[in-house]
């Protein structure tokens, strides 16, 4: 394989010393099967990118990310490209390292409920995998062909995470590529391993900025046998706070708690869903229409048929199209209501109508902003940050116009944890190559 010749290399194999992603021409070495020439298809917002790279192993990634490493190329890592958006604009790419041919189902233990995969898998292509033996994987991110490396290194969740957790809850080792080419693992194959460093804590969310993951285990859960949905139609945002108060105080259990606000001049709709065995279910699907009609929404209904198959399929749907601006409130879920009713008004204040969505259970909120011009949804950003940051709540952009995210940091104050985040980049990453810019601080 070619990818590893450095071109003119000096007595040793060292390279000069330069700046990061400075590179030289040709310095990479020529295309072959697995390092192509980039196209404009390849660009990272608006970032052109200089070279491709399709490894389809882990041996094959690390001698691409060591050959990177020596020539001094800025690295971004795409799966499905579906949260290739995230963050910053980066500070330049010289190389887009893909996981397309990283698609394998390595194992799936179903006697454990574990399984492990290579970080190319497509998630809907693993649950179907894992369909069969009555078993799934406890995520169910709202982005429509997002991979399973994706989705851990943006610690991406869903609706179900109220029942399932998060990918930290569920990811139970991993396999990643440092920048220099360097392989390591972590965790296992069983639930309970704790030996080691856990890497999967620390690479989930981290947004490709530590190293390539290259495969991850999970544990899995059984599908469930029956599901049954309750709706309530909803006026004011603190009939919310009342609804989501009453059914965390109680003993039941939802999957999913999620609420739908396509207009601040209309109703919400505050959506619960309850999955397990047949009887259970519809026990319980019961007992919460009473106590939502108690806690001050009369509408609320037990759903069935194809009208719950319909809210079932529409549950954590993103509230934005592409291009518009989407952001991402966290807060807790007796601080929801305050939060949404800031969205508005920031938004109001700037001309820009919003469509809100949110996972109720959990406190996140989602909104999609309509309208204006990029000065005001920069504007909108930052003074909605100011009003929720004295409700103890965040807000990071997700989706934007590139001139909205030149304009604003897509991630916001991140405040003491900082200083730490640069060490362990340092750590990780000392020459700065992968992902340079995207993350928290510029990272």
């Amino acid at each position: 394989m070619t990818v590893g010749a450095v071109a003119n290399d000096p007595p040793g194999g060292r390279m000069p010393e330069r700046e990061p992603g400075a590179g030289r021409e040709g310095a990479f070495g020529p295309p072959d099967g697995t390092v192509l020439e980039a196209g404009p298809d390849d660009a990272v917002d608006g970032a052109r990118a200089k070279w491709l790279a399709q490894p389809s192993s882990t041996t094959e990634t690390a001698e691409v990310l060591r050959a990177a490493h020596e020539a001094g190329l800025r690295t971004v890592v795409r799966g499905g490209g579906t949260k290739l958006g995230w963050g910053n604009p980066p500070a330049g790419v010289g190389l887009v390292l893909s996981t397309a041919r990283l698609g394998r189902v390595l194992e799936h233990a179903a006697g454990d409920l574990v399984t492990r995969v290579e970080a190319g898998v497509r998630l809907a292509d693993l649950q179907a995998e894992l369909a069969p033996a009555g078993q799934l994987l406890g995520l169910d991110p709202p982005e429509a062909g997002a991979t399973v490396g994706g989705v851990v290194a943006a610690n991406a969740s869903g609706p179900r995470r109220l029942r399932y957790g998060t990918v930290r809850d569920l990811l139970i080792g991993i396999t990643v590529v440092l920048a220099d080419g360097t392989v390591a693992h972590s965790g296992g194959k069983v639930v309970k391993n704790v030996a080691g460093y856990d890497l999967g804590k620390l690479f989930a969310g981290s947004l490709g900025t530590l190293g390539v993951i290259v495969e991850a285990n999970f544990r899995l859960h059984p599908v469930p046998a029956a599901s049954a949905v309750v709706t309530a139609e909803v006026a004011a945002p603190g009939q919310v706070g009342a609804a989501v108060r009453a059914l965390l105080a109680s003993a039941l259990v939802p999957s999913a708690v999620e609420l739908d606000w396509p207009s601040a001049d209309g109703p919400g709709v505050l959506t619960v869903l309850f999955e397990g065995i047949g009887p259970g279910v519809a026990t319980q699907a019961a007992a919460t229409a009473r106590l939502l009609v108690h806690a001050g929404t009369p509408g609320a209904r037990v759903l069935d048929g194809a009208e719950a198959d319909q809210a079932t399929a529409a549950l954590g749907a993103l509230p934005w199209r592409s291009g518009q601006l989407g952001v991402k409130v966290a807060t807790g879920p007796s601080r929801l209501p305050g939060a949404l009713t800031t969205v508005w008004e920031v938004a109001a204040v700037h001309g820009l109508a919003v469509r809100a969505a949110a996972h109720a259970g959990t406190g996140v909120l989602r909104a999609g902003l309509d309208g204006g011009d990029p000065a005001a949804k920069a504007a909108f950003v930052t003074g909605a940050r100011e009003r929720l940051a004295s409700a103890q709540a965040t807000l990071v952009v997700t989706e934007a116009p590139l001139e909205v995210k030149r304009a604003v940091d897509a991630w916001g104050p991140v405040g003491d944890a900082l200083p730490l985040m640069r060490r362990v980049k340092e750590r990780f990453d000392p020459s700065g190559l992968l992902s340079p810019g995207r993350f928290v601080g510029g990272i």
